[in-house]
């Protein structure tokens, strides 16, 4: 007999069924469901999956866009005991096969963007495939795979009280976007789920209330998290397929959005297409902004507090392998007497971006470095944290061994303060060795993005001769602002290198960290799918660029 005391994502279905039986909670394009509409089609789509022969602890993989049925899938494979392993529609086909032969699927599922994956994926190359499923089928050409509605004809709808687990209670893979070699699938919990959307409910606030929209693709941690944050409390989610900068605030406008997730780059298009298009006005309806991959620049911060001059803009830190958010921080709060300063800052300046402090059940700890007395390595260890990579849960992570028991190795060093924030530092492996010290690249981008100036920046180590490592500065400017080889400190809206020398050591960054040499980036910094920037990629061509140059001479 099912234990129904165990933590199970589908839990929030209930809540959907009654609570906002007659309410709509989902809204694509112009389809609008009901929760009774909405929880009725998880049934039936999960009834016909137990009809097709998808069994316990099964794989299925779903390449799509943003759309209610992403959300209806997710839940009915969930339901039925399935683990859904999300593939990026960014992907090329070679890649979307080398995550599949890694979790070996039963079933793809597909929207018309990716259809041609159903095509194409051979059983040769994916052996363990039986089905294959377009969530929604808009023509008659691909009438040799089955869909949703398929599926969900002629099926025994199942009771909302039964429900199935998988091994170990797994329930999402969820791919890394590592830059090079195989990707990692982290396998996540329904109880990590569960206790990150309480995290978030928490932390930001979020209400039955709340209208969601859907900015981050529902293939990424950050976008899966907050939809099962927003399925727990019962708000409405709008949808769009994928994020569009204009789109996204005419959607905010005509279904009176009160919230969303976002990364700097989204931030920045719809401040651009705000000043376009609507001259800088305002949106009051939106009460709620949560940031992560990334800080948000002191110029972004200030323009985005200015279209969306009702909300509270926090910003999240975390990790696919942590379920996403681990600590927050409100940056933006016109219900405090001051948004600047929601913490003591005693003994400034300090090393590092603080980010906040972390939420419920949600442990950190920093284990020192030999050479330092607050810098270390960031754990985290709670029932937020992944099994282990998929293939490889017995080893969860990279774990430090504890007398108290298994910490998650993020990667990333930071600092505690004496009021219990943490300030990040920068990655691990990320480091500048530049005559004989380490540099963490994010330490010196977050001094650099003080300046008003300059839009983005990214840090990065060049082989030097003396140095080891020379520290560059990869800089985009802001608009109107122009680049300048000479200093003139007293020229309005004008950057140079000696000016930026000049603002880190304002901002007391200590010299060897000041970069020795600046670059002028004019286009976009190339990123992951994750909104994560590919530092390899800029390091490639800022060498290029410096061979260039020598080679001139």
């Amino acid at each position: 007999m099912a234990n129904y005391s165990r933590p199970h994502i589908c839990q929030c279905l209930t809540r959907l069924a009654t609570v906002k039986r007659n309410v709509v909670v989902t809204v694509y394009g112009h389809r609008k469901r009901t929760g009774g509409e909405f929880v009725d089609g998880v049934l039936s789509l999960a009834a016909g999956l137990i009809r097709l022969g998808l069994r316990n602890g099964d794989v299925v993989s779903i390449a799509a866009l943003n759309s209610d049925l992403f959300l209806e899938w997710l839940l009915a494979i969930a339901l039925v005991g399935g683990i859904v392993a999300p593939l990026n529609y960014r992907w090329s086909l070679k890649e979307a096969e080398m995550a599949m032969l890694i979790v070996e699927p039963v079933l793809l599922v597909t929207d018309e963007t990716c259809v041609s994956w159903c095509i194409d994926v051979k059983n040769i190359d994916v052996p363990s495939l039986k089905w294959r499923v377009l969530m929604e089928s808009t023509s008659t050409e691909h009438n040799q795979f089955l869909t949703t509605e398929m599926l969900k004809k002629h099926a025994l709808v199942p009771s909302l009280s039964t429900y199935a687990w998988a091994p170990n209670d797994a329930v999402v893979i969820c791919f890394t976007s590592g830059t090079t070699g195989r990707p990692k699938g982290v396998t996540i919990s329904h109880l990590a789920f569960i206790t990150q959307s309480l995290a978030k409910i928490a932390m930001v606030g979020y209400g039955e209330d709340d209208v969601y929209l859907h900015t981050s693709p529902l293939v990424h941690i950050g976008g899966l998290s907050s939809a099962m944050a927003m399925l727990m409390v019962g708000a409405c989610h709008v949808l769009l397929p994928k994020f569009d900068a204009e789109t996204a605030l005419q959607v905010m406008e005509s279904h009176c959005v009160t919230c969303f997730i976002t990364v700097p780059a989204m931030m920045a298009d719809l401040i651009y297409v705000n000043r376009t298009t609507k001259n800088g006005a305002q949106n009051r309806g939106v009460r709620k902004i949560l940031n992560g991959g990334g800080s948000l620049s002191s110029e972004l911060l200030k323009d985005a507090a200015k279209i969306f001059g009702s909300a509270k803009i926090l910003s999240a830190y975390g990790m696919t392998e942590a379920c996403s958010s681990l600590t927050f921080m409100t940056l933006f709060d016109l219900t405090q007497e001051s948004y600047k300063e929601r913490f003591p800052l005693v003994n400034e300046p300090k090393q590092g971006t603080c980010v906040g402090k972390p939420a419920p059940h949600i442990e950190l700890m920093v284990k020192l470095d030999e050479n330092s007395s607050r810098v270390g390595k960031i754990l985290t260890r709670g029932p937020h944290t992944m099994l282990g990579y998929w293939g490889h849960q017995e080893n969860a992570a990279t774990s430090e061994s504890s007398s108290n028991g298994a910490w998650l190795d993020t990667g990333d060093v930071g600092a505690i303060d004496e009021f219990g924030n943490l300030w990040l530092i920068g990655r691990s492996n990320g480091r500048i060795k530049t005559g004989g010290e380490n540099v963490y690249p994010e330490e010196v981008e977050a001094v650099l993005l003080k300046h008003p100036g300059i839009v983005s920046v990214v840090v990065i180590g060049i082989i030097d001769v003396r140095l080891g490592e020379m520290v560059v500065a990869c800089v985009r400017l802001q608009e109107n602002w122009i680049w300048s080889n000479v200093e003139n400190r007293n020229r309005d809206f004008e950057l140079s290198s000696e000016t930026l020398k000049h603002h880190c050591r304002t901002q007391n960054l200590t010299g060897f960290k000041i970069p020795k040499r600046f670059v002028r980036w004019e286009k976009q910094f190339p990123m992951t799918t994750t909104g994560k920037v590919k530092r390899d990629e800029v390091k490639r061509e800022v060498m290029s660029h410096f061979q260039i140059l020598t080679s001139s001479l």
